[in-house]
């Protein structure tokens, strides 16, 4: 199945299919030099069957876990390509979940101010959200995603076979994000939700659907001057737990899952609250409310002495929100501990 992108920088496919790892060679331009981009939580399998399939194949494992996602790690991407004579004729493939994607992107973005990027992403997260749209980006001096470029993929191959290796708490932490779609976006997302347990066949039509929903918002608005931002329900207090060294407690997503909570009225609340525990996802914020609203601070969706935020009302429905930062922090101490 082909999901066709349209933006101002550039269309691209995202096919979705199970088994299409094993035919990659086809599916994408790989008869040049590739580094092959993975880390040491992805079965080593993945890459090494892209690498069958290039012409000229760079494997760089890095180390698993956010903690990469650093300036440090991009450039030890840079570095490999220069020492391996990549040009601007080359390419980049990530295999695995949003921080490889992310590194890859951005460092593909930046080599030769920009080489072809394919996306390969094999978590839930990155494939019903991070591998999509064109975010690129590594964490500063402690802050989420603070440097970075929108460079879109060439394309992105889905396999959800690749999913089957993963812990059960890396499959719920994905769908929290297409749970966050559904809850903004598709009444009856939610609701598959609500009336399903996560087989085979109810995973990939999350996926499919979360990527509709995605697609439909990245090719309304690319770079996150309006319509995008509702991606971003619930990330404001993600993000802020993610930068209090939360990292090795939470995963992304589970951040989302607590972040989502204050934003819905009382109604949205207790059935996104059923949902998350069916998942087993937190739900309480256990962190500083004074670290939160300072972290906060550094939020791209925060200008001067305000922030915007995206609330829920009603299921499949959502408002942007401008907040001051002394609404916003009555907010946060509001579900802290």
């Amino acid at each position: 199945m082909n999901i066709n992108v349209k933006t101002q920088s550039g269309g691209y496919d995202i096919v979705l299919e199970r088994g299409a790892l094993a035919k990659v060679g086809k599916l994408l331009n790989l008869k040049r030099r590739v580094l092959i981009v993975t880390d040491s939580g992805v079965p080593s399998i993945y890459a090494e069957t892209v690498a069958k399939q290039c012409k000229t194949p760079v494997i760089l494992t890095i180390p698993q876990g956010e903690q990469s996602k650093q300036t440090d790690t991009w450039g030890l991407l840079l570095k490999t390509m220069v020492e391996n004579n990549f040009t601007r004729t080359d390419c980049v493939v990530a295999v695995g979940g949003g921080v490889v994607g992310d590194l890859s992107g951005f460092a593909a973005a930046c080599f030769m101010r920009g080489i072809d990027f394919y996306n390969i992403p094999t978590t839930v997260l990155s494939q019903v959200d991070s591998s999509i749209g064109g975010k690129t980006a590594v964490d500063f001096m402690g802050y989420k995603n603070l440097v970075g470029a929108f460079y879109p993929p060439k394309a992105v191959i889905i396999d959800t076979n690749t999913l089957k290796t993963l812990p059960e708490r890396q499959v719920s932490n994905g769908l929290c994000e297409a749970l966050k779609m559904a809850t903004t976006s598709d009444k009856e997302l939610f609701e598959i939700f609500e009336n399903n347990d996560i087989t085979d066949a109810v995973l990939d039509d999350i996926i499919y659907r979360s990527l509709l929903i995605k697609k439909a918002v990245v090719e309304e608005d690319e770079h996150e001057s309006g319509l995008r931002k509702i991606l971003n329900f619930g990330h404001t207090l993600a993000h802020a737990i993610e930068s209090l060294n939360s990292m090795e407690k939470y995963y992304h997503g589970e951040c989302v899952a607590i972040g989502m909570l204050p934003m819905c009225s009382d109604e949205v609340k207790q059935r996104l609250l059923s949902v998350l525990k069916k998942l087993n996802l937190p739900t309480v914020l256990e962190e500083s409310a004074d670290g939160i609203i300072d972290a906060c601070k550094h939020d791209k969706k925060a200008f001067g002495d305000s922030i915007t935020v995206v609330t829920v009302q009603q299921v499949g429905k959502f408002e942007m929100k401008n907040l001051s930062f002394g609404e916003f922090s009555e907010i946060v101490r509001s579900v802290a501990l």
